[in-house]
């Protein structure tokens, strides 16, 4: 957890879209699994049995997609600006916690051309280069980087302008 070391400038936890609730993906992998069922049915009637195990491959890689997709769902990025540092907290979809501190008197934000697609959005000082958000939209890339400009412009004044 981060310790605060005076006035909090910027703090905001950064988590990507969940696809579905977990009952909601459930429906769905139900909903296709039954789809396939029949559909296999039929074309076992009429004789097209060697088609049928693609029949249940679609559903399997459909629920490990999901699957997968859950999980991604579950990291999370804490972004906290004070006047003498700044503290990014990531949690993996695992759970593992990893901290980066930074100087915020010696950052500034790369985020020059938000309307390309995959511009990434970093924080860069001293030779390091910190990418925050990577799950995050174009336009909300967009959004925390004006943010975190103000925010910054902020912390090195001490106070607001």
């Amino acid at each position: 957890m981060v310790q605060n070391n005076g006035k909090i400038f910027f703090d905001a936890v950064l988590a990507p879209n969940r696809p579905l609730p977990p009952f909601g993906l459930f429906l769905v992998l139900a909903g296709i699994g039954g789809i396939s069922f029949v559909s296999g049915v039929l074309f076992v009637l009429h004789g097209a049995w060697p088609v049928t195990p693609f029949f249940g491959a679609d559903v399997a890689l459909l629920a490990w997609a999901l699957h997968v997709t859950a999980r991604e769902a579950r990291r999370r990025e804490r972004l906290t600006l004070t006047a003498d540092r700044f503290v990014v907290q990531r949690i993996d979809p695992k759970g593992k916690e990893t901290i980066v501190e930074a100087n915020p008197y010696w950052l500034r934000v790369d985020h020059d051309d938000p309307e390309r697609m995959g511009r990434e959005l970093a924080l860069v000082g001293h030779g390091t280069r910190l990418v925050v958000g990577k799950f995050l939209g174009a336009d909300e890339r967009a959004s925390l980087a004006s943010a975190l400009r103000a925010a910054l412009r902020e912390a090195r004044m001490g106070g607001p302008a």
